[in-house]
């Protein structure tokens, strides 16, 4: 149960972008009631001193993958201790309903490919006791401790009505019909609208149900959504070939324009190796012209991706023979890996990688013999012994029982004018974060706090009031969070009290808390005091407390 707050001393930055403001914050029964410097606060109200402290909205983070972890973890940590108070998930035309029994395993195992959440952990963690998607929000809906905001993924929508043929042909017009009026149910049920996919692929390597599908279909889909009052479209590009994303995004646009709805594309990120970057923004600024409501989303952090071979590794998972290794039982992975037989395959195939390698960075190296050899280039190391880089990666982890981390870092979003030009370019939304998913490769969560920490404090690229505006204010708008992303009387007290000289996203740990003896990365916010959820304080001094008044929103 949430309780009456007062919160005095506070430097308020609303989320609307303006000016911050000296003043007190009144809450009661989960609402803001008021906002101002002449505040009386109620008798019963809990007082919190912010001290000068900035007292911001909660963030929104609308692009993650929470669907199972929010099955057992009500709070998706650690994203709300970086004063994450809403979470969109279900992107990449994936989500856990609507599902039939008998297809359960089957978008585990795309879960599984796509967004490296393991059948293990699905089977220790998600309860599979629904069918329909509203039915999904009924069973997650008890203890949550964040707000939790759902796109119905495409693929699983597919093969709820087609079953096997999902992936096989297109829908016909009685297929569709009754995917509307599943979508439109969904909405009226709480979902926000539509993901889809033009790039994933199953775990057998098939195209997923959604790339079978014609723009004719997305669109009948999205007006379904139009007509039930509520919706927008996310996807996922085939980022990897620069006119294959820009077509996609020229189908959103149309998509978009015939819809009327919000449509988006992440991820856009900065590569030094193509200028797609800047030619995405180009179309964006071209369709938006034309009529269209499209945008990019792009993370704040350089996308560094950790890879240990006795882990899954989606940059790795493209190369058949690394794949096939990695699919193995752990002590025939080691075995497969230390084959001399493989090795030729391995090597020749690792040049499909191609500049990667040179960013590859050796941490964590436990055999006495390899500690020296942390923070160095892998590159380097490859030169001095006289090999390809993918035999010095597979020689080291071989000594260390696979698990020697190697962290591709600063290639993706490594360079900070461009990435700050996509950052603030008013088409691009900050997105993209992927928290929840590849647990075992990087921490997603903690954009927000590198948003305020870097590109605000170290970098000057957004003043306090522009960044908190991107990550709450300007969200909420665009993907249709109704009544909340601002600090104003009868919104949702989704409230962030943190300190902006010290606010940070914290180092990466590697930790064994997930379902199915599985591993994950995390990090730990510093300079968030408190964060509030719907008027219940879920953090404070650096610690969850038993308060659950999450909503889905």
């Amino acid at each position: 149960m949430s309780q009456a707050l007062y919160i005095s001393d506070a430097r308020i930055v609303d989320g609307t972008g303006a000016p911050a403001f000296e003043g007190s914050v009144a809450v009661r029964d989960g609402r803001i009631t008021g906002v101002g410097a002449d505040l009386t606060p109620d008798a019963d109200a809990k007082q919190i001193d912010a001290g000068g402290k900035v007292v911001s909205p909660g963030f929104i983070d609308v692009h993650t993958h929470f669907d199972p972890q929010i099955c057992w973890d009500r709070l998706a940590t650690p994203s709300l201790e970086h004063g994450v108070t809403t979470v969109l998930m279900g992107n990449c035309s994936l989500s856990l309903a609507p599902v039939r029994k008998q297809d359960q395993r089957a978008l585990a195992g795309m879960f599984k490919q796509i967004e490296d959440i393991s059948i293990p952990t699905f089977d220790a963690g998600v309860p599979w006791d629904w069918e329909t998607y509203p039915e999904y929000l009924d069973s997650i809906r008890p203890g949550l401790g964040i707000n939790v905001s759902g796109l119905v993924g495409h693929s699983a929508l597919r093969h709820y009505v087609m079953g096997d043929a999902a992936q096989e042909r297109t829908a016909t017009d009685e297929e569709i019909a009754e995917m509307c009026a599943i979508l439109a149910d969904a909405i009226k049920a709480g979902a926000a609208g539509l993901s889809t996919s033009y790039v994933d692929v199953d775990e057998n390597m098939r195209p997923v149900a959604s790339r079978a599908a014609t723009k004719e279909e997305v669109i009948a889909l999205g007006k379904a959504m139009a007509s039930a009052g509520r919706g927008i479209i996310q996807t996922v590009p085939v980022f990897f070939v620069p006119e294959a994303q820009l077509q996609n995004m020229r189908d959103m646009a149309d998509i978009s324009r015939e819809t009327g709805l919000m449509c988006t594309v992440a991820p856009i990120v900065h590569n030094p190796t193509n200028e797609l970057w800047r030619d995405s923004m180009a179309l964006l600024e071209e369709e938006a012209a034309n009529g269209a409501k499209l945008y990019g989303q792009c993370m704040p952090r350089t996308f560094d991706v950790n890879v240990r071979l006795s882990e899954a590794s989606f940059i790795l998972f493209a190369l058949p023979a690394w794949n096939e290794s990695m699919r193995l039982p752990q002590e025939e992975r080691q075995a497969a890996f230390a084959d001399p037989a493989r090795r030729d395959d391995l090597r020749n195939q690792s040049v499909l990688l191609g500049p990667a390698w040179d960013y590859f960075i050796v941490r964590n190296a436990r055999d006495a013999e390899n500690q020296a050899l942390n923070g160095r280039l892998l590159k380097d190391i490859a030169a001095e012994r006289g090999v390809a880089p993918a035999d010095a990666m597979i020689d080291l982890a071989v000594r260390e029982d696979l698990e020697t981390e190697f962290c591709l870092m600063g290639m993706i979003n490594g360079q900070t004018e461009p990435v700050t030009e996509l950052l603030r370019h008013p088409l691009v939304l900050v997105g993209a974060s992927d928290a929840g998913a590849h647990v075992a490769q990087f921490c997603g969560a903690g954009d927000t706090s590198d948003l305020l920490g870097r590109w605000v404090r170290e970098y000057g690229a957004f003043s306090l009031e522009e960044a908190v505006y991107r990550l709450t204010g300007e969200l909420a708008d665009a993907f249709g969070i109704r009544g909340r992303g601002r600090i104003e009387p009868g919104l949702a007290a989704d409230i962030v009290l943190f300190d902006p000289d010290t606010i940070d996203r914290g180092d990466e740990d590697f930790v064994h808390d997930v379902p199915g003896d599985a591993n994950r990365y995390v990090r730990h916010a510093t300079g968030i005091d408190q964060v509030i959820v719907n008027g219940a304080v879920v953090w404070e001094k650096g610690a969850y407390t038993d308060a659950r008044a999450g909503q889905i929103v």
